[in-house]
């Protein structure tokens, strides 16, 4: 959508993104997806009185591993507040949150579009309980609560308002759900509300350094609805301008069917919250060992991957970045590539997961963690074509079919069981040629007079004689040989 070019967009994004914790931030209740509703409850999660929370450890290192990925200030000195706003489905009536004291101040993440690379700068992430979820279809007079997912651990990452494009905005939650997998931190599923995107927007002439009223565009549940959202919203509010009628600050809900935002309540300022120091929860201090520890032990993301792929694997900048663009695809290459059976053939391993393997997971609309075959058998495949048992296309093809509905068969028992097995040898493959040769007596005058296309026309005769299982390679030699003939 274009909008004026008179005008301009400031965007600040806050995403919500769920910790791979197995329990929720101040208790043991469990985080499973999917259960029955309010059986992952406790005292705790429920707010009886007398109930104290006990902070997650390990909720902290992924709020502080994600923070160090995005080049933050790690906060020593940490302590928790309580926002005072009336939440119908958090059972304290508050939430439990970071206010003056985020554990990650400041950082960015690197983005690219067409328009070329920048960093987008982030304001804060900060670690805060999730509210549960209010249930408006099953009950025609009532809402219904379901507590499983209030007290879940969150991190909050604000960037600065330093997006101006839905392109941006695109690109900066794809980046960041990336960073947030690389780092199992989250699992960037939005469709589960494991990561949630909250978009603020205004708009204002090219060229001012005033900021406009802004709009609050709550849970955006997908990438492709946060880029629809902002063009629509963005639209929406130039228009506004453009006719002199005045923004009112609010906070606005995204409808999918219509491509439109609409009102939802008036916004409410940070003074509305209250904030206050948490009396139940001690303030906590971090040493320097300790973020040093977590610091050693982050995994390479995709920047890094795609710089080593491109020089110890010799990959070109093409196959590095699409391999690396999902960390369990590029953790399941270099397991591929580190098989003995393949030998360094990291080229031939890209173009079979590249290939074969990205269409099953797209046709299949599966993950890797759903794809039958091991590292191991897939790379007995590969070396069978490496090899010259057999041809990429009988290989990709019908050994490929018999391998996903058998995974645990051995690759070379099933070709040899196929009868799929290339022939190679010279014995093999000169009757074949000869007979081709002497049917064709007459294409044979036109090759050695000099019309040299008509050899693809041989080497497809002697492929269909032997049932496509002579190698191609060889065939070619033969048949050179064969014409210099007199």
């Amino acid at each position: 959508m274009s909008l004026s070019p008179a005008y301009e967009l400031v965007i600040g994004l806050e995403v919500h993104a769920q910790l791979l914790t197995n329990s929720k931030l101040f208790c043991g209740d469990s985080i499973a997806y999917g259960a029955d509703a309010n059986t992952q409850v406790s005292p705790v999660t429920l707010a009886h009185p007398g109930t104290l929370p006990v902070m997650n450890r390990q909720a902290v290192i992924g709020a502080i591993r994600m923070g160090l990925a995005c080049h933050a200030e790690i906060e020593k000195n940490n302590y928790f507040a309580r926002k005072n706003y009336f939440y119908p489905d958090l059972p304290k009536g508050y939430q439990v949150s970071q206010h003056t004291t985020p554990i990650c101040k400041g950082g960015y993440v690197h983005i690219r579009t067409a328009e070329g690379e920048r960093n987008i700068q982030l304001n804060r992430i900060h670690l805060e309980e999730d509210a549960g979820k209010s249930i408006h279809d099953i009950d025609d007079d009532n809402t219904c609560i379901d507590y499983n997912r209030a007290g879940t651990a969150l991190i909050e990452i604000v960037t600065e308002p330093d997006l101006h494009t839905a392109d941006e905005v695109a690109a900066y939650l794809t980046e960041l759900r990336k960073i947030l997998r690389y780092l199992d931190v989250c699992d960037g599923n939005m469709e589960e509300g494991s990561m949630r995107c909250d978009v603020n927007i205004s708009a204002r002439l090219v060229g001012s350094t005033k900021l406009g009223t802004k709009v609050e565009i709550k849970n955006l549940n997908s990438i492709r609805n946060a880029r629809k959202a902002v063009e629509s919203e963005g639209a929406r509010l130039i228009a506004m301008l453009e006719k002199g009628e005045t923004i009112v600050q609010q906070t606005r809900g995204f409808d999918v069917a219509s491509n439109t935002t609409f009102s939802i309540r008036d916004k409410e300022d940070a003074d509305d919250y209250r904030y206050f120091a948490d009396p139940d929860l001690p303030p906590f201090a971090l040493e320097d060992a300790f973020i040093n520890d977590i610091k050693a032990s982050l995994p390479p993301l995709q920047a890094e991957r795609i710089e080593r792929y491109k020089n110890e694997f010799s990959l070109s900048d093409y196959d590095a970045s699409v391999l690396t663009e999902e960390k369990e695809i590029s953790d399941f290459y270099e397991s591929l590539v580190a098989t003995p059976a393949l030998n360094k053939k990291y080229k031939a391993a890209a173009n079979w997961m590249l290939g074969p393997v990205k269409s099953w997971l797209n046709e299949n609309g599966q993950g890797m963690d759903s794809f039958p075959l091991t590292p191991d058998k897939l790379s007995a495949i590969i070396s069978l074509v490496e090899s010259g048992q057999l041809s990429f296309s009988t290989a990709s093809t019908l050994l490929w079919q018999a391998m996903l509905k058998n995974p645990n068969a051995e690759p070379l028992q099933t070709a040899q069981q196929l009868n799929l097995l290339q022939q190679s040898g010279k014995s093999e493959l000169e009757p074949l040629i000869d007979e081709v040769l002497v049917k064709f007596a007459d294409k044979v005058k036109e090759y050695r007079k000099g019309k040299k296309g008509v050899l693809s026309l041989f080497v497809g005769e002697v492929m269909k004689r032997s049932k496509g299982k002579a190698d191609p390679r060889v065939t070619n030699e033969l048949l050179l040989e064969k014409l210099k003939e007199n």
